[in-house]
């Protein structure tokens, strides 16, 4: 993870937006970096849930992004967090959509790409 994805989520985020809520995020695995320990340390959701399509670090379940909406049905998370993710999937307007999809009315996308 760019040192500038961290710059977007403190820059970027309220307290009281992930306070209390259901957040998950796609394209969770820990390879140089993640914004979850930021996120649950100081923002205080009530759960956070890693997706990913492989086993690792800060992954809670293995799944594929584009059957986010299969798994976890249609609006029942208040945030999605996906960075760095779109550039390494094959149908990124599939992804995209589940990601808005697994997505609470008045609910909030934080997505970040270099």
């Amino acid at each position: 993870m760019n040192v500038s994805v961290l710059e977007f989520f403190i820059e970027n985020t309220e307290s009281d937006e992930f306070e209390g809520k259901r957040v998950i995020e796609v394209g969770s695995k820990y390879v140089n970096g993640s914004v979850r320990l930021l996120i649950e340390k100081f923002l205080k959701p009530k759960e956070y849930i890693g997706v990913d399509l492989e086993k690792g670090k800060f992954v809670d379940v293995v799944l594929d992004a584009e059957k986010l909406v299969d798994y976890f049905g249609k609006e029942s998370f208040d945030i999605v967090v996906s960075t760095e993710l779109l550039e390494h999937v094959t149908d990124w307007r599939s992804v995209i959509n589940n990601m808005k999809e697994i997505l609470k009315k008045d609910g909030y996308i934080y997505y970040y790409s270099l």
